[in-house]
């Protein structure tokens, strides 16, 4: 399955009485298409997938399934700490029109390597759609070994990782060591170039809601073989990369969007928008990077 290289993991809006705005998310999905986006993630860390109920996210998907209209892949965020549950969820989205699946790592249970590995098989068996997997152990304390991934690659349907555990080296194992249709996104922006320099597929980004487009330029220098450039503009951005990751995600984004004229309104608790100093200092770097990267 090609996901892309440019893949964004695309906010929720919401209105002014914090339920979502469907209409934004729509109008979101076509500026994002034209500005860099090979694909979506919907409802994963950055779409506030917690706060989100179940037919919110079903809701949700059927919204940009819609609105993508087959331009892009849209994969859908499915996965909890409740095995049952990600189950129920993912066989519900796959009537959707989704074009995948990603199942995060489960959060607080602190399962072992072997608990990791019976979550996700147990999903994947169940599934009919591709399987993404996703590691952030800064947000779910449980770190996916690099041997536990490989032995998931080897299921058909598990055809990707978004890694975000921050580990070059480790991504580079797992790159060396699964099938070579199995692909690894760099789960972190400042990776991004890193992670394409060691064989991997792309980056799923936060930073592409604002330099999508820079950030495609990027990745096609570098496809080209113009590493000198493509590492140029790596430096150009990441200020931008940094200052969107300067407050827990997604509330800087959220902030920059709607500065640019783009209403996806606030994050839901236990998130909270920036403060006026914290504005003030994003639309600094932002106007002052964005310029200097263009």
């Amino acid at each position: 399955m090609n996901f892309g290289q440019v893949l964004t993991a695309m906010v929720t809006p919401f209105d002014q009485n914090g339920e979502v705005d469907f209409n934004a998310a729509r109008s979101l999905v076509n500026y994002l298409i034209t500005n860099g986006s090979d694909g979506l993630v919907v409802a994963g860390t950055t779409g506030e997938s917690p706060t989100l109920t179940t037919e919110e996210k079903l809701d949700l998907f059927r919204c940009v399934v819609e609105a993508a209209d087959g331009r892009i892949p849209i994969i859908a965020g499915t996965g909890s700490n409740n095995t049952k549950a990600s189950i129920n969820l993912t066989k519900q989205v796959e009537q959707i029109g989704v074009d995948g699946i990603m199942l995060v790592t489960p959060y607080y249970n602190k399962p072992s390597q072997e608990g990791l590995f019976q979550h996700f098989k147990a999903i994947a068996d169940a599934a009919s759609l591709p399987v993404m997997l996703y590691n952030i152990p800064g947000r779910s304390v449980v770190n996916m070994s690099v041997e536990t991934i490989v032995r998931l690659s080897a299921i058909d349907n598990i055809v990707s990782i978004k890694e975000a555990g921050g580990n070059l080296d480790a991504m580079a194992e797992i790159i060396s060591q699964t099938p070579n249709d199995f692909t690894l996104y760099s789960g972190d922006d400042g990776f991004a170039l890193p992670v394409l320099s060691i064989g991997g597929a792309g980056v799923i980004s936060v930073s592409s809601h604002i330099i999508g487009n820079e950030i495609q330029r990027m990745v096609q220098n570098f496809n080209n073989g113009n590493v000198q450039e493509a590492a140029a503009i790596h430096r150009t951005l990441l200020p931008v990369m940094k200052a969107l990751f300067a407050q827990p995600s997604p509330s800087p984004v959220k902030e920059a969007l709607n500065m640019k004229g783009i209403h996806v309104g606030d994050v839901r608790l236990p998130m909270i928008p920036l403060n006026d100093a914290e504005k003030h200092e994003l639309r600094r770097i932002l106007q002052y990077n964005i310029d200097k990267a263009s």
